[in-house]
């Protein structure tokens, strides 16, 4: 191969670039640039080539760079991609993290609304943390196409180490088996919180995660927590739920993927969700079983709040705890609709101050009323203050 190919073009593509890189019989650097914003950031964008073959250590190249607007982070990415397509690289061209990025987040965070983002458009990624979701997923699965996955890998990771993601849970979605297992090597080691895995069938897929961050963990030497949740998207995942859910101390959350199950059964999927309602009760039952957050599906159509809203309602009442975002409008009636109802949170003070009285008069009962509350509910009541307290509702 003599030449490689990187990046997005058309006309509403934005803040991405293409970059060819060809190899040349000479020893000469050749760098041909065309950008919206060359006037102004032309210089820099040159400058910051240059720099990144001097790290390589390269020569004997013809770059052409077609630039729409792309942060240094893209550049860097793209370059890097098309490059590892012509040479065997020993080293990485790894941006600085920035400190905004280091922050970790706890097994039992709230996760009401995760937003899908592309893991090959950074214009998505970019501001993808001003919508406020409480994650943002970087998908390398399903919404890449499968001749930009290589590329992909480098531009998660860099968006990882460069985007100020507002204190949203940083997720990737890897790919399945070999390949993603292959994708943690671009991410583990660049403070992810939490690693979406896809179409999980078995135990033994969680724990060949578990065994590449350990592997991972030792060659790089980070310590932080990085969470699971694996995706159900099959019978078999289905009945697997529970094992699934109890595989691995890293496994947070567990979500179900709705398009693929439903065509895995062989049926329609519906709004009413009659189709799924036993593999989602059965998500939910192990889930609760194994201590660990149940998450739903996609609400598919984004024109329909309503709709969306409605399903956000039925979701909770099964006991789901969050769902997927594939737009961000999607997120304030997704955070809606999970938020506590006011009468739920004066139940659960009525609940929570009962309790603190009785352990005050050292009773060994606590009642409410007529009625007697056993530490399952207060424990409740103290989740649901909590809510309350962080979604500013006290």
């Amino acid at each position: 191969m003599n030449q490689a190919t990187t990046g997005n073009k058309g006309t509403k593509v934005r803040s991405d670039c293409t970059i060819t890189v060809i190899k040349t019989n000479d020893k000469a650097i050749k760098i041909d640039l065309t950008s919206k914003v060359m006037p102004i950031y032309g210089d820099s964008i040159r400058k910051q080539v240059e720099e990144q073959i001097a790290f390589y250590d390269i020569s004997g190249i013809h770059i052409t760079i077609e630039d729409t607007g792309a942060l240094p982070f893209v550049i860097a990415a793209r370059l890097e991609a098309a490059i590892a397509q012509l040479f065997k690289l020993s080293k990485w061209f790894i941006p600085r993290i920035i400190a905004e990025n280091k922050y970790q987040t706890g097994k039992d965070k709230f996760r009401f609304s995760r937003l899908y983002i592309p893991g090959n458009t950074p214009s998505m990624m970019i501001n993808a943390g001003i919508h406020k979701p409480n994650g943002i997923i970087m998908d390398l699965e399903d919404a890449v196409a499968p001749e930009k996955k290589d590329e992909a890998r480098y531009l998660v990771r860099n968006a990882l180490c460069s985007v100020n993601f507002y204190g949203a849970e940083k997720m990737v979605r890897i790919n399945q088996g070999e390949r993603g297992l292959n994708d943690l090597e671009w991410v583990a080691p660049y403070y992810v919180n939490m690693i979406l895995i896809p179409k999980v069938e078995t135990p033994e897929q969680i724990l060949a995660v578990d065994n590449k961050i350990d592997e991972l963990r030792k060659k790089h030497g980070f310590d932080y927590p990085i969470w699971y949740m694996p995706i159900l998207e099959s019978a078999l995942g289905i009945e697997n739920a529970f094992s699934i859910a109890k595989s691995s101390p890293n496994v947070a959350a567990m979500a179900i993927g709705l398009e693929d199950y439903t065509a895995d059964m062989g049926v329609q999927r519906t709004k009413e969700g009659t189709e799924s309602l036993y593999a989602r009760m059965r998500q939910v039952n192990a889930c609760k079983a194994a201590h660990i957050q149940p998450i739903d599906s996609v609400f598919s159509d984004i024109s329909d709040m309503d709709g969306l809203l409605d399903n956000v309602k039925r979701s909770k009442k099964l006991g789901f705890e969050g769902m997927g975002c594939i737009h961000p409008r999607q997120i304030a009636i997704i955070h809606q609709g999970f938020a506590p109802e006011d009468a739920e949170i004066e139940k659960a003070l009525k609940i929570y101050n009962a309790f603190e009285e009785a352990k005050a008069q050292g009773k060994a009962v606590i009642s409410l009323g007529t009625k007697m509350i056993d530490p399952p509910v207060v424990k409740r009541a103290e989740t649901t203050i909590k809510l309350a307290k962080e979604l500013k509702l006290l």
